[in-house]
């Protein structure tokens, strides 16, 4: 979705608290935030969310200026931030709550969503299947003031948590 030099671009990649900071540091990012989206669920909670039964994944929403950084360049970020051959969660985080995804918001994201995981198979980087879904955007709600700009307010537990999750021994054994 593109309005007067602001584009939104969503995503699921597991845990959102791990998925701000690759987008938050880049030029024309105006703002990143955590949340749920994809589920029935009106406004839901992080409780009723961690349950894995309201059909949301936790995501971000990334509000952009297409002028100084392209969709395109943010689905390479989003690929190099997840496995996207895990069908279950992502790394210590299970369940569909916490499954990848790209929220499409419009045709040329959708096709551009497409041709991005259509190259990504093709590369033979990994050797399974590429399972994160192309789903058309609904409605997405920001998570709790706790959740946003976690790794800002609680780096020592951010810290941590990318530290046991195996997410960046996975991006470096992967992406480098």
């Amino acid at each position: 979705m593109t309005n007067n030099n602001k584009s939104v671009a969503t995503f699921a990649g597991g845990c959102f608290w791990c998925m701000v900071k690759p987008f938050d540091q880049w030029e024309g990012v105006y703002s990143v935030i955590s949340g749920y989206t994809g589920g029935e669920i009106k406004n839901p909670s992080y409780e009723q969310i961690k349950t894995g039964n309201t059909g949301h994944r936790e995501s971000v929403q990334i509000t952009y200026d297409p002028e100084r950084i392209s969709y395109e360049t943010i689905l390479d970020l989003y690929w190099t931030q997840i496995d996207p051959t895990d069908p279950d969660g992502q790394f210590q985080d299970r369940g569909p709550q916490y499954q990848t995804a790209i929220f499409y918001h419009d045709e040329d994201q959708r096709m551009l969503a497409e041709k991005s995981k259509e190259e990504l198979q093709k590369s033979d980087r990994f050797n399974q299947p590429i399972v994160t879904e192309i789903l058309e955007a609904s409605d997405f709600y920001p998570a709790e003031e706790y959740h946003q700009d976690f790794y800002i307010k609680n780096p020592e537990e951010y810290k941590k948590d990318r530290e046991q999750s195996g997410r960046d021994e996975f991006i470096e054994r992967n992406w480098k």
